[in-house]
């Protein structure tokens, strides 16, 4: 399981990787599983304080594997079903494991980013791109509906309007493009990928713990409250944020005029 997706950890730290390169880091139902049981393991791990995903061989992930798809086809209507709801639920866990985790997970992509791959870019934090990158929902071409919460992140990232137009047609959208839609925060030279994605991380990772962890809970639950709710939640929020060490390092920084030096 561990062959297909790998995880290393170093520091504070957590790299999963997706490792199919001959086939461009498709999903298959294996991948499924060790999405799945990885994000989870990094969710309950609390020596890591960010998450980065990225992709083998030059590519994030175009999709899912067509000869896994071809496989389906030959399953009877009647099996078929069952056999795919079972595997889009296991990402789906996946998925909820990294959108729910209070660690911040931050997506590095180059090259192919397709179908479920836009999806699981899509539920990260934040989007550090390669200029080489390519995305396309490319649902429609297979003629299957979205999944991995495409649908629920894409209308909050670019607008309705454009989350419609990508995935109703599945063009191919540069990085460029998608810097200027929102679906990324930042485009760099492809040999520079590595060295933005760790500076990037290595703030998150060495920042306010408590505030991250809290303003992260507190976007997520943005999008079923109403302002009012929000409010309170916030006025919670900061309010246990203020009895932190974190809290107490960071004003005295401030007055000092020096940076913070966060636990």
């Amino acid at each position: 399981m561990s062959e297909v997706v790998k995880l290393t950890i170093e520091g504070r730290v957590a790299t999963m990787t997706l490792n199919r390169p001959e086939v461009l880091n498709t999903l298959n139902d294996q991948m499924a599983y060790a999405l799945k049981a990885l994000t989870a393991e990094v969710a309950a791990d609390e020596s890591v304080r960010c998450l980065v995903l990225t992709g083998a061989g030059g590519h994030f992930m175009a999709g899912g594997d067509i000869g896994y798809f071809s496989e389906c086809t030959k399953i009877p209507v009647a099996e078929r079903h069952p056999e795919i709801t079972k595997i889009i639920g296991t990402i789906h866990d996946a998925i909820s494991s990294l959108r729910e985790m209070p660690k911040p997970v931050v997506a590095s992509v180059s090259g192919a980013v397709a179908g479920f791959g836009v999806s699981l870019m899509a539920a990260c934090d934040l989007v550090v791109a390669a200029e080489n990158t390519k995305f396309a929902s490319a649902y429609c071409q297979l003629g299957v509906s979205p999944d991995g919460g495409g649908t629920f992140f894409l209308p909050r990232m670019v607008g309705d309007k454009r989350a419609r137009e990508i995935m109703f047609l599945g063009e191919r959208i540069t990085a460029p493009e998608a810097l200027a839609m929102g679906l990324v925060n930042k485009v760099v030279a492809v040999d520079e990928l590595a060295a933005a994605t760790g500076a990037l991380v290595q703030r998150l990772a060495n920042g306010p713990r408590d505030s991250i962890i809290a303003s992260k809970r507190l976007l997520n639950s943005s999008v079923n409250n109403t302002l009012e709710q929000q409010l309170l939640l916030e006025q919670q929020s900061f309010a246990e944020c203020a009895m932190s060490a974190d809290f107490e390092e960071g004003v005295q920084a401030f007055v000092e005029k020096r940076p913070a030096k966060f636990s």
